[in-house]
């Protein structure tokens, strides 16, 4: 087995002082710039009130997300959580057998292990899984785990879920993760220490990057995920009302998916079967029966995109499922509940941070002469860097901190690349959100995982393949798509995991 890959969580009082000094500076550069402009006296009054309503905005985000603290409880509210069948669901299409293998190596490290896995494969198409699934079948059994592993018509990822659901009919909580989720080793124990208030109905892991190092892709993908998880969905996971779970790790009552498999199954929209956003609608089923929250403590590895082609792919993807989402929320959120604001004050912002910018750079120009001065350019970058402080406060033992500020330090970049291309691909996903096919890993896994360092597994575990399997990665030079091949090698008889009488 490998070693698990693992990070925490650090608070600090210099985080939440920084953000709020770097926020204030970007205000600051706002008014400046609005002076400096030398706006008339209805334009600059108009200005002042867009920006007083926008940094209000800021600062009530930052207290808010500086609120969320991880869920703890009580040693016996523990041993009830322990007494739960816990479940998970781990769907397979087009999997690379090195990151599925990785995945499932960290859910037997876990200090608090689930009580049964059901894998499903979805008509892979490519990637063969006979080793993974051999050993596997193995050490569930050696780690006393209740283990399913089926293959099903290719349906798509919500149907290969179902079948794990039908699988488990005795789970009180399931938790859902993906073919590439590597968790940490006290994930699984942290996401259940929410399920100890009745009200919560789902809880949210947090999302790391495993090959955040592979390029500069990656890394400016990984900081700004992990910051969107630590400010937006901090700040309303403090209020109860998580909009979206992520796919690579979330948790929820059992009766929450069971009773709405039926509609999960067959969600239409414009008349057309949806295939993704099935995390979304998960916890839109679970904020209608109650709370949703983040807890900032279970964290989970998965792999980015590493091309800008999947990536685009994939953000196209989320944009799609993000407007339909939107429409169901409007429809049946009640309007009492703080689930129900909160998205309508985040469109308000994204149609005010539009009307900003168009403003800005088309009509003050065009209509009036004034061309925006060069301090403008300073605020996004230094309320980027505000938001982005939460970035640096998650320790990983795979990197020093030096490395993830280097990262943090690329800040701009995300923030013209928000400002512009994922700009531009939100409104483009809105008006072709009727496309509601799947998109990415149609030909094989677009992301492998080279070979680890292979080590000793923890006692007690009998794993007969600890020794990976190597693989060679080629390049389909027409689609584009990355091709894991196995590369078989010969095993001795003599060759035993040490440790393993």
């Amino acid at each position: 087995m490998t070693r698990p890959l693992t990070a925490h969580r650090h608070r600090s009082g210099v985080l939440l002082t920084g953000a709020i000094c770097l926020t204030g500076a970007a205000g600051w550069a706002a008014q400046h710039g609005i002076a400096a402009a030398q706006y008339g006296g209805p334009t600059s009054s108009r200005l002042a009130a867009v920006w007083g309503v926008t940094f209000l905005l800021l600062i009530t985000q930052t207290v808010m997300y500086h609120w969320e603290r991880p869920r703890r409880t009580t040693p016996r509210s523990r041993r009830q959580l322990g007494a739960l069948h816990v479940a998970i669901l781990l769907p397979v299409y087009n999997e690379d057998p090195g990151y599925l293998r990785l995945g499932l190596e960290s859910i037997l490290a876990q200090t608090r292990r689930p009580d049964s896995v059901h894998v499903v494969d979805d008509g892979s198409s490519s990637g063969d899984y006979s080793a993974v699934r051999s050993w596997w079948t193995k050490a569930a059994a050696a780690a006393d785990i209740v283990t399913t592993w089926q293959r099903t018509d290719n349906q798509g990822k919500r149907h290969a879920q179902a079948a794990a659901v039908t699988a488990s009919p005795q789970a009180d909580v399931y938790v859902t993760v993906d073919s590439d989720s590597s968790l940490a080793p006290n994930a699984l124990e942290e996401l259940l220490l929410p399920f100890a208030q009745a009200r919560v109905q789902s809880v949210a892991g947090v999302v790391l990057a495993t090959n955040h190092r592979a390029n500069l892709l990656t890394r400016i993908t990984d900081l700004w995920f992990t910051t969107g998880q630590l400010t937006d969905r901090s700040a309303l996971s403090a209020m109860g009302a998580v909009l979206v779970n992520s796919g690579p790790l979330a948790a929820y009552r059992a009766a929450i998916i069971r009773e709405n498999l039926d509609g999960y199954l067959n969600e239409r929209f414009m008349g057309r079967p949806v295939m993704f956003s099935d995390d979304s609608l998960l916890t839109l089923y679970a904020l209608l029966g109650g709370r949703t929250v983040q807890q900032p403590t279970a964290i989970v590895f998965t792999a980015l995109p590493e091309r800008p082609s999947h990536f685009l792919r994939m953000y196209l993807r989320w944009m799609r499922g993000s407007t339909i989402r939107s429409v169901w929320r409007f429809r049946y959120l009640p309007l009492t509940s703080w689930a129900y604001w909160a998205h309508l004050l985040r469109w308000f912002q994204v149609a005010l941070s539009t009307a900003v910018l168009g403003w800005l750079l088309v009509v003050e120009p065009a209509a009036y002469g004034h061309t925006p001065p060069a301090s403008f350019l300073v605020v996004p970058f230094l309320i980027g860097w505000a938001q982005g402080l939460r970035y640096l406060s998650i320790a990983r033992d795979d990197e020093a901190f030096g490395g993830r500020l280097v990262t943090w330090l690329l800040m701009p970049l995300a923030v013209v690349a928000g400002w512009t291309v994922l700009r531009a691909m939100r409104w483009y996903g809105m008006a072709t959100c009727a496309r509601t096919g799947w998109g990415t890993r149609q030909n094989g896994a677009e992301v492998a995982l080279m070979e680890p360092a292979a080590v000793s597994p923890p006692a007690g575990l009998l794993d007969d393949d600890t020794v990976q399997i190597p693989v060679a990665k080629l390049l389909d030079p027409e689609t584009e798509t990355t091709l894991t091949v196995p590369i078989p090698r010969q095993r001795t008889s003599s060759l035993q995991p040490e440790g393993i009488a």
